[in-house]
C-alpha cells in the first residue's frame, strides 16, 4: 500500500508543457476545444465545433480501440493514437480519456492528449525520479521545514521499526542512542538557513542490535525549493560506508604503526611501541612475548622452535578497565607458553595466527594456569588472537591481542591487520636485536681497549670516569695511568674526533702507542711529537678515512716524579689541566698549548709544576682548548662548583670527587666523549730513597755494594742483597768504564726495589750474549736475567740505566 502511495504521489506531480484538451458528448461530437489542442493539431475551436471526434483520427480503426478502452473505465484510460493535423500530416500523441457526467446526468468524455515526444520526455523524467528515489541504493528521506517526514523511499535503515513516519520528526522514530540527534537536527537547520547542501557528511551511529559496534554513514542533505526559489523542504540521501571507514581506519593504524614502531634500537621499547599502538584502537589488551636469544641480542635459530621453549614477557599494554598490574612481569617467563602442546608452541611451529573465543581460551588456560583462566571470566574476555612473530625466516616470539569490552570479536580482516602490524614490528625488533648484539660487541671491544683497573701506586692515587656523548656507548676517548721507571707515573687523557667503532679502534691504537712511547722514557713534548708523526702516517695510509679518523686527536700527557714532586706536562689541543689544593682551591695550569695531532703546526712544548702532597691533578677531554682566563673559562666554574659540594681533605674518596664533577658538567657540553682522570699525588718519603755521588774509580765498586747492602738491611730487604750486589756492581762498573762524570747511584724503595746508575755520557749500552772465549760483555745480560725490568733513560746531561726487582714494600 505504501508503494501505491508513492506511485500516486509521483503521478500527481505537476507536469510541464502545453496539453491538448477537448470534450465530446455521448454522440462523440466535440463540444469544447482548448488552445493546447489548437496548437497540437492546428484547428481552431470554430473549425471543430459540432464535428465528430472520429474525424480527427488519422486511422478510423483506432476508434474501436479507444471506445473499448473507455468502457473498461479506470479513472483515466490511456493509450497511444495517431491524429490528423489540419494540414493532413500524422501526429502521434498519447491520449487520456476521462469519463464525465453532466448535471443532467448525460455521459461526456474529457480527452487529454500530448505529443509523443512530450510523453516520452515525461516517462523518462518519471523513470529518472523513480530510479533516484524508489529504486535508489541510498536511503532517502524527505522532510518539511518543521523537520517532519514527508516521504521516504522503501529502503529502511537497520534498527528502525516498521511504522508510519509521515508527519513525525526523526527523534520520534529513531531507536534511542542510535544517533546524535542534536547534531543531526543542527545540520538540518543549517541547510534550511543557508540554502546550501551538506554533501557527504560522515555520521556515526550505533545499531540497537550491536551497541558496541559503530556504523558509519555518508549523509547528504539537499534543500528542496519551490518555483519561487523558497526552501520548502529537505531531502536526505544516506548510504552506509562502514566497510570503507574501517578500511581507512585500518590503513591509518598501519601508517601510525609504521611511524611509531621502531623509533629506537631497543628491543623492549620497540615491543612496547607495538602494544601501545594497538591499545585501545584495535585491542583492549595486548602483550608481546619474545624468545630468550632475541632479548639477549643473540642470533635466533631459523627453522622450527625447539619443543618446550619458553617465552619471556617483553611488553604489555591495557585499557584502564584492564588489569592494574601485568599478570606476567617484564622479563619473566610466561608460564602459559611452556610445554610442547601450548598454543604458543603450536603457533610458532605452524607460523599461523590462532583466534579463540573466551571459552576456548579459558579451557586452554585451565590446564596450565587456573588463576589466569579465572581472570578470563572476570574481565569477560570474548576474543583472543595470537600472532607468531618472524623475521628473516627466524622465530622471534609472539604477539597476543585481547578484547573484553563490548561484544564485537576479532574478524578475518582484523587477523590480517594484526599480522601486518606484527610483521612490521618484527622487522624493527630484529633490527634492535642485531643492534643490541653489535652494541655489546662494541662495548666489549671498547672496554678491552680501556684500562680494566688502575694500577695501585703509593705516590699517585687515581680515579676515572668515561662519559659517552649523547648517550652513545662507543667513542674515542681514553685515559691511562702508566708506571714508569724510578717510581715515576705517567698520566694520559685524550679523545679521537668522532664516534663509533672506527673511533674506538683508533683510540685503542693511539693509547697503545702512548704506552709504547712512555716505556721509552720520552719527555712529554717528545712523546707528543712522535705520536703526531704516527697520526700523520696513519692519515697517509687512509686517504679516504671517514670522520672519526686519527687526525684531530687531542691529548694531554703528564709525568709526575714523586721524589722531586715535579710534574712535566704537554698537551695537544686539550683544555688546560686543573690543580686543586687540599683546601679545594682550583687553578688552571699555565702550560704551552699545541695543535691537535695530525694538524701540523708549531712543535710541542712542555711545562713543569711542583705539586704538594694531597693536591689533585684533574685531566679531562672536551671543551675549548684556547680559553685561559679563569674568570671566563666555563670549566673553571664547573670545577669550582663541583668541588664546593665537598669539604676536601686528604681522605676524601676520589670516586666521590669524580661523581661530583660528572653531576655538575656544563650544559651543553662538548659533542665528543668525556674522559676524566683525577690524581692525588704524594711525594715519596725521604727515607725510601737515597743517592750517592761516586768517583770514576774502579775501587769504589766494592764500597757501592756495601752501601747498598746497608740500606737494604735498614729496609728489611736482606733477601735481595745478592741480586742487588750483582746489579750495582755491573751498572757502576759500566758507568766508570764507559761513561763520564758525574756518576750517581740511587736506590728507591717503591712497589719494587729500583736500582739506577746515572752518568754524563749519552752512549747507549747494548745487551748481547757473550761467547765463552770473551772476557767481558756479560754484565747487562746478567742484569736482565736477575731484574724484573730494566732500561735506559736519557736526559739533557747523560743517561740513567735502571733495574727493578720485585718484592719491594708498597
Amino acid at each position: 500500500m505504501r508503494d501505491a502511495m508513492f506511485h500516486d504521489a509521483l503521478d500527481d506531480l505537476p507536469e510541464s508543457g502545453a496539453k491538448a484538451y477537448a470534450t465530446v458528448d455521448a454522440r462523440g461530437v466535440l463540444t469544447s476545444w482548448s488552445p493546447g489542442a489548437q496548437h497540437l493539431l492546428g484547428y481552431t475551436a470554430e473549425e471543430v465545433r459540432g464535428r465528430s471526434g472520429l474525424d480527427l483520427l488519422y486511422a478510423r480503426s483506432d476508434a474501436a480501440r479507444i471506445a473499448e478502452g473507455s468502457r473498461a473505465l479506470r479513472p483515466a484510460a490511456r493509450g497511444q493514437v495517431a491524429l490528423r493535423h489540419r494540414d493532413g500530416s500524422r501526429v502521434e500523441v498519447g491520449m487520456w480519456v476521462h469519463p464525465l457526467v453532466t448535471t443532467e446526468g448525460e455521459s461526456h468524455w474529457l480527452l487529454q492528449a500530448e505529443s509523443a515526444d512530450a510523453v516520452r520526455r515525461k516517462n523518462l523524467g518519471r523513470a529518472l525520479l523513480r530510479g533516484l528515489f524508489t529504486e535508489s541504493p541510498f536511503h532517502i528521506d524527505v522532510f518539511d521545514t518543521d523537520l517532519r517526514f514527508v516521504a521516504q523511499n522503501a529502503r529502511r535503515l537497520k534498527g528502525f521499526k516498521d511504522q508510519d513516519f509521515l508527519g513525525r520528526p526523526m527523534r520520534d522514530v529513531a531507536p534511542p542512542g542510535m544517533l546524535d540527534m542534536a547534531a543531526f537536527e543542527a545540520r538540518q537547520r543549517q541547510v534550511l538557513a543557508t540554502g546550501e547542501a551538506l554533501v557527504a557528511t560522515e555520521v556515526r551511529a550505533r545499531p540497537p542490535d550491536a551497541p558496541d559496534r559503530q556504523q558509519a554513514f555518508s549523509e547528504t542533505i539537499v534543500p528542496l525549493r519551490s518555483e519561487s526559489g523558497e526552501v520548502i523542504g529537505l531531502a536526505h540521501a544516506v548510504f552506509e560506508v562502514t566497510d570503507r571507514v574501517r578500511a581507512r581506519e585500518r590503513l591509518a593504524l598501519v601508517n601510525e604503526a609504521s611511524a611509531k614502531i621502531g623509533s629506537t634500537l631497543d628491543v623492549l621499547y620497540t615491543a612496547r611501541e607495538l602494544t601501545d599502538v594497538v591499545v585501545p584502537v584495535f585491542a583492549d589488551h595486548a602483550y608481546v612475548n619474545l624468545l630468550d636469544p632475541v632479548l639477549r641480542g643473540q642470533e635466533p635459530v631459523a627453522g622450527p622452535v625447539a619443543e618446550g621453549t619458553a617465552l619471556r614477557r617483553a611488553a604489555s599494554s591495557s585499557v584502564p578497565e584492564g588489569p592494574a598490574e601485568p599478570v606476567v612481569a617484564t622479563g619473566d617467563i610466561d608460564p602459559f607458553t611452556s610445554g610442547t602442546a601450548s598454543l604458543f608452541a603450536r603457533a610458532l611451529a605452524s607460523g599461523e595466527a590462532m583466534l579463540l573465543t573466551g571459552g576456548e581460551l579459558a579451557a586452554e588456560l585451565a590446564l596450565v594456569d587456573p588463576q589466569r583462566a579465572a581472570l578470563v571470566h572476570q574481565y569477560g574476555v570474548h576474543s583472543w588472537l595470537l600472532v607468531p612473530m618472524y623475521a628473516r625466516g627466524a622465530a622471534l616470539g609472539t604477539a597476543v591481542f585481547l578484547r573484553f569490552r563490548g561484544e564485537h570479536p576479532f574478524e578475518a580482516d582484523d587477523v590480517l591487520l594484526a599480522q601486518d602490524l606484527v610483521a612490521r614490528a618484527a622487522v624493527c625488533i630484529d633490527n634492535a636485536r642485531r643492534y643490541t648484539r653489535e652494541r655489546r660487541t662494541a662495548l666489549t671491544l671498547q672496554r678491552s681497549l680501556l684500562p680494566q683497573r688502575m694500577p695501585v701506586l703509593g705516590t699517585v692515587q687515581t680515579a676515572s670516569r668515561y662519559l659517552p656523548a649523547n648517550g652513545e656507548v662507543l667513542g674515542g676517548a681514553w685515559f691511562d695511568v702508566i708506571p714508569l721507571s724510578s717510581a715515576r707515573v705517567a698520566l694520559s687523557v685524550g679523545v679521537v674526533a668522532g664516534r663509533g667503532l672506527h673511533s674506538a679502534v683508533t683510540m685503542g691504537r693511539l693509547r697503545t702507542a702512548v704506552r709504547t712511547l712512555a716505556d721509552l722514557d720520552l719527555t712529554p713534548e717528545e712523546l707528543l711529537t712522535h705520536l703526531d708523526d704516527q697520526v700523520t702516517r696513519s692519515q697517509d695510509e687512509h686517504t679516504d678515512e671517514p670522520a672519526g679518523g686519527a687526525a684531530g686527536t687531542r691529548c694531554t700527557y703528564a709525568v709526575f716524579d714523586p721524589i722531586t714532586r715535579r710534574c712535566a706536562m704537554a698537551q695537544a689541543g686539550q683544555p688546560l689541566p686543573a690543580r686543586v689544593s687540599a683546601e679545594g682551591q682550583v687553578e688552571l695550569l699555565d702550560l704551552p698549548s699545541g695543535p691537535p695531532l695530525g694538524h701540523g703546526g708549531a712543535p710541542f712544548a712542555s711545562g713543569e709544576v711542583t705539586l704538594n702532597d694531597d693536591e689533585l691533578l684533574v685531566l679531562y677531554t672536551g671543551g675549548p682548548a684556547d680559553v685561559r682566563d679563569p674568570d671566563t673559562d666555563p670549566h673553571v666554574a664547573w670545577l669550582r662548583e663541583s668541588l664546593s659540594d665537598h669539604h676536601l681533605t686528604a681522605s676524601t674518596p676520589l670516586d666521590d670527587i669524580c661523581n661530583a664533577l660528572i653531576r655538575h658538567l656544563p650544559t651543553p657540553r662538548s659533542p665528543d666523549d668525556l674522559a676524566l682522570l683525577v690524581a692525588r699525588v704524594r711525594a715519596l718519603a725521604p727515607h725510601r730513597h737515597i743517592t750517592w755521588e761516586l768517583p770514576a774509580d774502579p775501587e769504589i765498586v766494592g764500597e757501592a755494594r756495601k752501601r747498598a747492602n746497608h740500606r737494604l738491611a735498614e729496609w728489611g730487604l736482606q733477601d735481595l742483597e745478592f741480586t742487588t750486589e750483582l746489579i750495582v756492581s755491573e751498572l757502576v762498573t759500566n758507568a766508570i768504564r764507559y761513561g763520564s762524570q758525574p756518576i750517581r747511584l740511587r736506590l728507591i724503595q717503591g712497589r719494587n726495589l729500583i736500582c739506577e746508575v746515572s752518568d754524563g755520557s749519552s752512549t747507549s749500552p747494548h745487551i748481547r750474549r757473550a761467547l765463552e772465549t770473551d772476557e767481558g760483555g756479560r754484565g747487562l745480560y746478567m742484569v736482565a736475567q736477575f731484574a724484573q725490568l730494566w732500561g735506559t733513560r736519557y736526559h739533557s746531561r747523560g743517561k740513567t740505566i735502571w733495574a727493578e726487582q720485585p718484592k719491594g714494600l708498597p
